[in-house]
């Protein structure tokens, strides 16, 4: 029997597709209970590696013989040798291609829309981690919205779109991934935008992003207006793109909303975070297309793998949105909070640029599912 190797992006249309798929996760428990590969209808069984060194025959009546089955680990190494034991055991196995490492790291893009003048806009997917970068494509110019350190996926993808990246943005100062968003910009020669009340202790430059600002991309008048929606930091910005995409960034997510703890004010930002959903979104058309970025759980994906819903809609059914007490809904965004992220004030240093990690460093840093949501 032969191991196959399986990729990030093969297993990401699998989440995509919905299909069956039978996990054997051979990290330690706790890396595992904290963290892992999340599909609608996968199944897991987590074992780990040292209690297998013997052989695998204990566990051979755990593992399905009528289903795939893909066996995980933090980098691969373990993996290949597991997926190893259990093909000569006579299964048919595939391990990860990278491991978790290549999980947490793996961006798949998809098309959300077209603008009103040929332009189109694009979704990068993050799916191990669940951020969200966008790029807004029109008549051979491209905005970068909140990019991850991994940036030469949108460099190569704007090169395969024959379009130059001309701006990039961040709508605010990140704590639970490293931007790349100053590293596109600097790479390319592009302009790079951040809410100055979230830059007061950078030591770099850029272009301010404040309320009222319009950006336009390219030559057929797509415009994103900065709307200042503070609660998640204290410079929060969202994007209205084409009078169509509401890009939210962390103020407002399909199932859940924002945490105002991540520099330590919640007390302080509950009061903005409600004002920004209650009253300043309430201004917008309901018809807007809300593009995050962040999703917190799998269900939030579409059926095409995309994370985007109507305002109107998230109005009606995000319970973030519907709590007419205002003391009810400052003890669910202070008192009702996940695990902060990992590492996240050294991201938060990182991406003032104070301090710059080696590579490895910053990807241990970013380990770990999206905290960044309250539901």
């Amino acid at each position: 029997m032969t191991v196959k190797m399986m990729t990030a992006h093969e297993v990401t249309q699998k989440v995509f597709n919905k299909e069956e798929l039978f996990i054997l996760d051979v990290r330690n428990e706790d890396a595992f209970e904290d963290w892992k590969i999340e599909g609608e209808n996968f199944e897991y069984f987590n074992i780990p590696y040292f209690e297998l060194l013997d052989g695998v025959e204990e566990i051979l009546e755990k593992i399905p013989s009528n289903k795939e089955i893909l066996v995980v680990c933090a980098k691969e190494g373990s993996s290949v040798m597991v997926a190893e034991m259990l093909s000569e055991a006579g299964l048919t196995v595939s391990y990860l291609q990278g491991g978790m490492k290549a999980w947490s790291e793996h961006l798949e893009p998809v098309k959300v829309g077209d603008l009103k003048d040929g332009g189109e806009v694009y979704q990068f997917v993050r799916i191990g981690k669940g951020c969200l970068s966008y790029m807004v494509i029109s008549n051979g110019e491209a905005a970068i919205i909140d990019a991850t350190r991994m940036t030469d996926i949108f460099i190569d993808f704007a090169t395969s779109k024959e379009v130059k990246i001309t701006n990039v943005f961040d709508t605010h100062l990140h704590a639970d991934h490293i931007s790349g968003g100053r590293k596109i910009a600097e790479q390319i020669g592009a302009t790079y935008w951040l809410p100055p009340k979230d830059a007061q202790e950078v030591n770099f430059e850029y272009a301010a992003l404040e309320g009222g600002s319009v950006v336009t991309i390219g030559n057929t008048a797509i415009d994103i207006h900065a709307l200042y929606s503070p609660g998640h930091t204290i410079g929060s910005t969202s994007f209205v793109v084409d009078e169509k995409f509401l890009l939210s960034g962390d103020i407002l997510f399909i199932d859940s909303i924002g945490r105002p703890d991540l520099a330590g004010k919640a007390e302080d930002w509950v009061g903005d975070l409600r004002e920004s959903l209650y009253s300043r979104y309430r201004e917008l058309s309901e018809e807007l297309v809300v593009l995050p970025a962040h999703f917190m759980i799998i269900d939030e994906l579409n059926v095409d793998g995309s994370v985007a819903e109507k305002l109107g809609t998230l109005f009606a059914k995000n319970h973030g949105l519907n709590i007419e007490d205002e003391s009810e809904f400052r003890r669910l965004v202070t008192e009702n909070l996940p695990p902060q992220p990992n590492a996240y004030q050294e991201i938060r240093e990182t991406n003032m640029g104070k301090v710059t990690p080696e590579e490895e460093k910053q990807r241990e840093m970013e380990i770990g599912p999206n905290r960044c949501a309250v539901r």
